[in-house]
């Protein structure tokens, strides 16, 4: 989805406007401000006329308000002249204003120029590496994240300044597997309290414990909805030359199944087969989502919905409804609905009644949790099956591909051997998904955090109370200092001792649903799914790639990946 000239030309303009008015150390920029702002000459005969010049000893020595040239400006706290003495401020803008004037534009070409030099010289992370832009505004980061290739630039400062990254004034990135414990760990007695997430960059969670659904009692349904998947691709094999797009049928697959599992029935996608609505919105929801993050990022809370207004378009707004109705008709359906049925509303129920009392979570905090989960649920998995499925068939020699294959014909008699248990024992298999999920990863950025008091050791250096911080899991997979040679695939590196070239391999890095105690509760729904779908899908068919597949990896991202179409021939097998 894009935005039209106007209305991105009106966000830069809000993003800029909102650097000058408020933000971390607005009130230091703005003392810098009244030493760094550019004036403008005055002619001779305007100065007869010139109305009295601002007061600096008032604004430096407690007095409430200034004025400029006829102007009243509101004076800052005095911590905004904290680092200066009160008469370097006044002897170094008086003379200025005794002779030049400020114009707006020049005005803004302060503020922005007092902001660079803030974040340069006096931000608390000021002696952390990065690239020079990015250690100055934010801008520099949210310019690349609309670009999509946040991820690939993300790699190249890790590549150039090492394990951790100042790629924002206030965030720290991080690429090595000490930082994951430090930020995602249990936290020890001594330094209390887990890093919250950046609300920046995350929507406020509704209350209650999450719950997900236990993997047995699912099984079944699970194994209705991959077998479906199957026959829909056996009738779709004998047409058009049985060439078909597997990124649609995996994700028609996998929000067929959360779908149930959220709202007691699916979306209807694996049944009628093409790309609906639904999905239509849900994607464009998603991609839209940089322009909400950069809002969160930028703007004070009491102006976020007024500026989402401004940018966003009417279509969006739209879809953005139908989505909602869908998931609040389906979820009032699955409600009213008394019933045993251990799906997500179920588990949701019961034990928030057990948290936080009778009540339990209202019906808007549960259609808040359905729709994450939906999300969470699905696309990560779809996109984890796209990648694997490109690796295996981008190697030239398809030596991998042979290898699993191999693996999963011989490892069952029937089709109906192919269970949860049953697949968890194929050694290759799981190397095939850890080394999808490394090269590829589902959620290439950060899942960024916010330091708690008083700040944290990260990597044996001390980082401030209120940074943003976060594990770069594109940048950690594809380090040199972690994997040998990163950028292949190779499923050998995680089975022990079969090949010498990855014995110094830094697995510790590798957490792909994130670590310690908030890692991704879906984490074995998700492997579950990988694996039956997988194994299923290689069972039932031989497979071929298109020419358009070339170079399908060289992807944009927006927190995920936006994926091209991937043109896969099939052939069923016979007698399978």
């Amino acid at each position: 989805m894009q935005l039209k000239p106007s209305r991105f030309v009106r966000f830069i303009g809000f993003l800029i406007f909102s650097i000058i008015i408020g933000g971390e150390g607005s009130e230091n920029r703005f003392a810098l401000l009244l030493i760094f702002a550019i004036p403008r000459l005055e002619s001779k005969g305007s100065q007869e006329r010139r109305p009295a010049a601002i007061t600096l000893d008032y604004l430096s020595f407690g007095g409430s308000k200034g004025r400029l040239y006829g102007r009243v400006y509101p004076r800052p706290p005095p911590a905004a002249f904290s680092t200066m003495p009160s008469h370097l401020v006044t002897s170094a803008v008086e003379p200025l204003a005794d002779h030049y004037i400020l114009t707006p534009l020049l005005l803004i070409v302060a503020s922005l120029a007092s902001s660079i030099i803030y974040n340069l010289y006096f931000h608390p992370l000021r002696s952390y590496p990065g690239p020079f832009l990015g250690r100055a505004t934010i801008l520099h980061a949210l310019f690349w994240e609309f670009r999509g290739s946040l991820h690939l630039k993300s790699k190249k400062w890790h590549d150039k300044y090492g394990e951790v990254v100042r790629v924002a004034p206030n965030q720290l990135s991080y690429n090595s597997s000490r930082a994951w414990e430090a930020i995602c760990g249990h936290r020890t007695s001594a330094a209390k309290g887990l890093f919250d997430k950046d609300p920046e960059f995350f929507p406020e969670s509704p209350k209650g414990p999450p719950h997900i659904v236990p993997l047995k009692a699912q099984e079944i349904l699970l194994q209705g909805y991959v077998d479906f998947f199957v026959s829909q691709l056996r009738e779709r094999a004998s047409v058009d030359n049985g060439v078909v797009n597997m990124v649609h049928w995996f994700n028609f697959t996998t929000f067929d199944i959360i779908g149930d599992l959220a709202f007691g029935e699916s979306f209807g996608l694996l049944e009628k087969g093409i790309w609906q609505k639904y999905l239509s919105a849900m994607f464009g929801s998603l991609e839209f989502a940089v322009y909400f993050r950069a809002i969160r990022r930028v703007f004070p809370r009491s102006m976020e919905k007024f500026i989402e207004r401004m940018v966003t378009p009417t279509s969006f707004r739209g879809d953005r409804q139908y989505l909602f109705d869908v998931a609040e008709s389906k979820l009032a359906n699955r409600a009213s609905i008394e019933t045993e049925r251990q799906d997500f509303v179920y588990h949701m129920l019961k034990g928030s009644k057990e948290a936080i009392g009778d009540d339990g979570l209202s019906f808007e905090d549960m259609l808040a949790q359905s729709q994450l989960l939906i999300v969470a649920g699905s696309e990560t998995t779809a996109t984890a099956l796209s990648g694997m499925l490109y690796y295996l068939l981008e190697e030239p020699s398809q030596k991998s591909l042979s290898r699993l294959v191999e693996e999963i014909r011989s490892s069952f008699n029937t089709e109906s051997d192919i269970t949860f248990h049953s697949t968890t024992k194929l050694k290759y298999l799981q190397a095939v998904l850890e080394e999808a999920l490394r090269v590829y990863p589902p959620v290439p950025s950060i899942f960024p955090r916010v330091t708690p008091e008083p700040g944290q050791v990260i990597c044996d250096k001390f980082v401030p109370a209120g940074t943003t911080v976060g594990m770069h899991h594109y940048s950690t997979y594809h380090s040199a200092e972690n994997f040998f040679d990163p950028d292949a695939f190779h499923p050998e590196r995680w089975l022990e001792g079969e090949d010498s070239r990855f014995i110094n391999d830094n697995k510790s890095a590798f957490h792909p649903f994130s670590h310690g105690p908030r890692n991704c509760l879906g984490k074995n729904l998700a492997y579950a799914e990988l694996r039956l779908i997988t194994c299923k899908f290689f069972w039932n068919f031989d497979v071929e790639s298109q020419p358009e597949n070339k170079n399908w990896k060289d992807q944009p991202t927006n927190s995920l990946w936006i994926k091209k179409p991937l043109l896969v021939k099939l052939r069923p097998r016979t007698g399978s």
